[in-house]
């Protein structure tokens, strides 16, 4: 019998190739998104997740370019600011230092029944791994999106595999893993008036053998309740359980302009018994580098 992860996994190929092959025989022409036109792009955020294991911040960088309303390429860079909450590390700890470096490929067909992304990305390894900003080894995710909106409603999924757990919009993790795993959200948007929208989301990350968790956080003295081994260690290897987690999310968008995105967002870790708060702020200098040619 095939396990839960081995099943997921076939369900993630399946839908691919299912809406794959409806954008193909679809006679509809997709429009060219006005946010993504052919050409160099180039988007900064600074954003971070606070909670009981301390606080988690980043600066993202990324250039790219889109060959066409279809096709594109980014490379991004991370820089990370972590402070250890006292109570996990006997003591309060910064860590700063270079992400690993990663290259994405991107596709993306809309169509009336059903709008479909998809992005590959991989990450080269040479940030530190005991300071829990890398594994050490090279690591990838990719992940398929389907929407589909009714009105202002704009329900998604989201379905992928990877070996490694890569952090959300909305969650920033304590902690990075090496291991195979894979992974679903389901939610939806909903636009209010405005610049203004929210959504919420379920997410379930289904990891299968060997797993590493390298931690971020990790103190000497705490009892790793709920799971929460990256508290204790700085580097775990274990089964499959020690790297799943499953839960909710919330978030309020701002996009005052065309070139500015601010979010507030709540995670709960279910598996972790875990709240956390999260920020961003992000600027598309793309658009703005293209708005000043223009004038």
């Amino acid at each position: 019998m095939m396990n839960r992860s081995t099943l997921f996994l076939s369900l993630v190929l399946s839908l691919t190739a299912l809406v794959s092959s409806a954008v193909a025989q679809s006679n509809s022409v997709s429009k060219a998104n006005p946010a993504n036109p052919k050409g160099f792009t180039s988007y900064t955020e600074f954003g971070g997740t606070t909670d009981s294991d301390g606080q988690v911040y980043s600066l993202d960088s990324s250039v790219g370019y889109n060959f066409n309303q279809h096709f594109g390429v980014d490379l991004g860079l991370p820089i990370y600011f972590v402070r250890a909450a006292s109570s996990t590390t006997g003591s309060s700890t910064s860590t700063n230092g270079l992400g690993n470096p990663s290259l994405d490929l991107r596709l993306k067909f809309n169509n009336p029944a059903v709008n479909y992304g998809s992005v590959l990305t991989g990450y080269v390894p040479t940030a530190d791994s005991k300071r829990g900003l890398s594994t050490g080894r090279g690591t990838f995710d990719w992940t398929n999106h389907f929407d589909r909106s009714f009105s202002r409603l704009t329900p998604f999924v989201d379905a992928g595999v990877a070996n490694t757990i890569v952090d959300s919009r909305v969650f920033r993790r304590p902690f990075t893993t090496l291991g195979f795993n894979s992974h679903f959200q389901a939610g939806t948007n909903v636009d209010f008036w405005s610049f203004f929208s929210a959504g919420a989301s379920a997410y379930d990350i289904l990891p299968s053998g060997q797993q590493t968790v390298f931690s971020k956080v990790a103190g000497s003295g705490k009892s790793g309740s709920h799971g929460r081994i990256f508290e204790q260690n700085q580097q775990t290897t274990g089964g499959a359980d020690i790297a799943k987690d499953n839960g909710f999310s919330a978030w309020v968008d701002a996009n005052p302009k065309p070139y500015l995105d601010m979010e507030l967002g709540y995670t709960r870790s279910v598996h972790y018994a875990l709240n956390s708060v999260s920020f961003g702020v992000g600027v598309n200098v793309g658009y703005l580098a293209r708005r000043n040619r223009r004038q």
